[in-house]
């Protein structure tokens, strides 16, 4: 099973500047190539609290590559609605040479209103746009001379530059939260899936999981396999008491920023996004506790965590976990203290079968 670290910011400016932040997760992506994590992934936003100090996740990855040898990098995700076809393959690609062929591309459709409202993008049609920007992309990669016309975008004749330096490609990866026709498109082109089981059951999205893998097998496609990475919020203390003191204001401030948010949902409705109004409601309705406890985040001793861990997987059935680290703005010192657990506690548990039991020491 693959492990590793996933970065969202969710930092005010006055309470941690940009720079410190920065300054923590180069260190913790060190720290993950030292320790062979899997991946580093970061995802894409604006204007905002939540996300908002990473408008470019491959300008992050760029930096992340000069720092590193063998972790992977991932958009986790690029936001294809509001980027051109043409920029977004040349500069993933760019990456990709950077990094010695080590990126993983993410895509997800945007679900913010005001993000939408800024770029002035309209969120009913982005679907449409988003699969045609992505199907676009991997032409880019993969032909010359491409024609595209579509309502959005058109270019006649265009060949991407650099070429990247995977064959066919970066491997791709789609996000999906909540519609089951979303899983199953992402299995029938044969991309990877990353989830983040916050608002829904593990139950359901073990469901959605199962659709995203069988529309993979029943496309037959003869490349690659279906691969699941879920993404959550981790933190291992020396033991359950400092695990929870520590993560639960942080865990609090990261769903005081989320729904805030999402409080444009109040109000909004698209045809696009079906269930996403009220969303602010339903994370407000959350404490640190229930977070943890209904499969939201994993916090605890080195013992709990492994236990969490291998639950969660029995139900998800997925291939990994890329974990978020930085959530609640936390210090430097406090995230890669939680990191270097978890790495030196955790993952040998997880490795032997044997291990069992305890809920912290």
């Amino acid at each position: 099973m693959e492990h590793g670290l996933s970065f969202l910011p969710d930092a005010e400016h006055h309470g941690l500047p940009a720079p410190e932040y920065f300054r923590t997760l180069l260190d913790l992506s060190r720290l993950a190539d030292e320790a062979g994590l899997s991946h580093v992934k970061i995802t894409e936003h604006y204007l905002r609290a939540y996300g908002g100090y990473c408008p470019s996740p491959l300008a992050f990855l760029a930096s992340v590559a000069s720092v590193t040898t063998r972790v992977r990098l991932m958009t986790g995700c690029v936001l294809p609605v509001f980027h051109h076809p043409l920029r977004l393959a040349s500069e993933a690609a760019m990456v990709d040479a950077l990094s010695g062929g080590r990126l993983d591309v993410g895509f997800a459709r945007a679900y913010l209103p005001y993000e939408f409202e800024a770029f002035g993008v309209p969120m009913d049609g982005s679907r449409e746009r988003f699969t045609a920007t992505v199907d676009a992309v991997l032409r880019l990669w993969t032909e010359e001379k491409v024609t595209v016309d579509t309502p959005y975008f058109r270019f006649a004749d265009a060949t991407a530059l650099p070429r990247p330096v995977q064959s066919p490609h970066p491997p791709t990866w789609i996000a999906a939260v909540r519609s089951r026709s979303s899983f199953a498109w992402a299995g029938e082109q044969g991309h990877g899936l990353l989830v983040t089981p916050a608002l829904t059951p593990l139950e359901e999205m073990a469901d959605h999981i199962a659709v995203y893998r069988e529309s993979f097998a029943q496309a037959g496609r003869p490349e690659g396999r279906s691969r699941v990475l879920a993404s959550l919020p981790l933190y291992v203390g020396r033991d359950d008491g400092e695990a929870f003191a520590t993560a639960d204001p942080l865990l609090a401030h990261y769903l005081r920023v989320w729904a805030e948010s999402t409080d444009a949902w109040t109000t909004t409705v698209s045809t696009d996004y079906r269930g996403y109004t009220g969303m602010s409601r339903a994370i407000r309705a959350m404490t640190p506790e229930s977070f943890r406890t209904l499969g939201g985040a994993v916090v605890g001793g080195p013992h709990r965590v492994a236990d969490r861990i291998r639950q969660i997987a029995d139900v998800l059935d997925v291939d990994g976990f890329l974990w978020q680290v930085d959530f609640g703005a936390v210090g430097g010192a406090v995230a890669r203290a939680g990191v270097e657990r978890f790495c030196a506690d955790v993952l040998p548990e997880l490795a032997d079968p044997a291990q069992r039991g305890g809920t912290g020491r």
